[in-house]
This record gives C-alpha cells, sequence and structure tokens, in this order.
C-alpha cells in the first residue's frame, strides 16, 4: 500500500506502526501512527490495519500535537 500527500509518495510497506502511548490495554478505541520517511506522517486505526490512512506533512502533523496538547480539541462540557 502506497500513501501520498502533496505530489509525495511513500510505500507503507515494511513501516513501523507506533500504538498511541495513551491507549490502555484494554481499549479499542486505538490509533498508530508512523514517520515515512520524515517526509510524512501516517495515522491508522489500530482495528483495521488494513484500512484507510490518513497522511499530514510534518508541519500539519506539528501543528495536531500542539493542538491537542493545548487543550484545543477539547470538548464544551
Amino acid at each position: 500500500m502506497q500513501v501520498s500527500k502533496d505530489g509525495v509518495t511513500v510505500d507503507l510497506t515494511g513501516a513501523s506502526w507506533v500504538k498511541s502511548s495513551k491507549s490502555g490495554p484494554y481499549s479499542d478505541n486505538c490509533v498508530e501512527v508512523t514517520g515515512l520517511d520524515g517526509q510524512l506522517i501516517a495515522v491508522r486505526d489500530s482495528k483495521n490495519p488494513d484500512g484507510a490512512v490518513l497522511a499530514f506533512t510534518p508541519g500539519e502533523w506539528d501543528a495536531f500535537v500542539e493542538g491537542a496538547q493545548g487543550g484545543e480539541f477539547n470538548r464544551a462540557k
């Protein structure tokens, strides 16, 4: 399988996927992430490793992580 973003195409064969450190042993809501040759970051559902993959540029990924850490995506109570 390959993933493409902004004219960059990277092969996912042999990618080393890492499950979120926030995933517990009994959680079924997990994602996995891999860095692809420093060009793209890919995210997939750990329950469906052959399913859809989202691809992000390093800048997009950094913006997402900063937003998540800063509470930007917290649900309103």
